[in-house]
């Protein structure tokens, strides 16, 4: 049975390579694009276990190679993985050398994460809090996708004591590199929201306060300046402007190409660099042992 499961995976692993491939061949066809130096995959992580020293991206860059002709970069969180770190997050890189104006950068998706310079110049990394994972999970509840502008926040009541509950709990003091994840919230937020008799729109407004506070809490407690917010949860505008009138950090909300496309932008700088065998992943960010340059090249 193992065997058959194995088989199969590596079978996805070709077909979704496979897939890629034809996808992008299309996308230049169409596009009209000449000249392509390479291509970065990033593929589709299917196993992230660090702490046992595996990770997997299916999408075999082999295959991508084999059906565009073009040189192709991918696997960029394995060898970090081997170097005893996170193998993520990777988008650090990119947000010091490609938006460096900045003193941080915050995104804002199911999670909100932030990169910034600590004093000693190292890049450093961690999540924030939960954003949309949340929010999304009780909008859904009253038939809605998501909340729009941060409009049922901004017409409900904040419950007090479960913004204190939620303030307090263990992640929010514990010191960086951290991260969160589904299971996190499944078995620290849910259970909590969910002891409170309160409306939805009582928790999306009081959840809503909860991430602003926290935001705000981490910009003022490193003294960060300039901050670039990206993702779709900077389109947010209630959130927003609740994080303004907690810290005196300008805020820069990204345009919608960088918001829509900067995790893409910045793996084909990982691209970028790993051609020029210049180092691609932080261990400042991942703990891994030491910097890499990471990835695997077919061509």
């Amino acid at each position: 049975a193992h065997l058959q499961q194995a088989s199969s995976l590596l079978a996805l692993d070709a077909d979704f390579g496979k897939f890629l491939g034809s996808e992008i061949k299309n996308f230049i066809k169409e596009n009209n694009l000449k000249q392509i130096d390479a291509i970065a995959s990033h593929g589709h992580t299917v196993f992230h276990q660090p702490e046992r020293g595996f990770t997997l991206q299916i999408g075999h860059g082999a295959h991508i190679h084999a059906i565009t002709g073009i040189k192709v970069i991918s696997d960029f969180r394995v060898q970090d993985v081997a170097l005893g770190g996170q193998g993520a997050p990777l988008v650090p890189i990119g947000d010091k050398f490609l938006f460096s104006e900045f003193d941080a950068c915050i995104n804002l998706g199911g999670f909100a994460n932030i990169s910034f310079d600590n004093q000693h110049q190292n890049r450093i990394a961690f999540d924030i809090c939960p954003v949309n994972f949340i929010l999304n999970h009780f909008c859904q509840q009253i038939g809605k996708a998501f909340d729009f502008n941060g409009e049922i926040a901004k017409n409900a009541e904040v419950d007090e004591e479960l913004f204190q509950c939620l303030n307090k709990i263990d992640f929010y003091h514990q010191n960086p590199p951290k991260s969160l994840g589904r299971e996190w919230v499944e078995k620290n937020i849910f259970p909590l929201m969910d002891s409170f008799d309160l409306s939805i729109e009582s928790k999306i407004a009081t959840f809503s306060q909860h991430i602003a506070f926290q935001i705000a809490e981490i910009l003022n407690q490193h003294h960060i300046q300039k901050t670039l917010f990206s993702g779709g949860g900077a389109k947010n505008t209630f959130i927003i402007e609740q994080i303004k009138l907690q810290t005196d950090a300008e805020i820069m909300i990204a345009d919608e190409q960088i918001t829509d496309f900067k995790e893409a932008l910045i793996f084909a700088f990982l691209g970028s660099l790993k051609l020029q065998h210049k180092i691609n992943v932080l261990s400042s960010v991942t703990g891994a042992s030491r910097d890499s340059s990471s990835g695997v090249i077919y061509e």
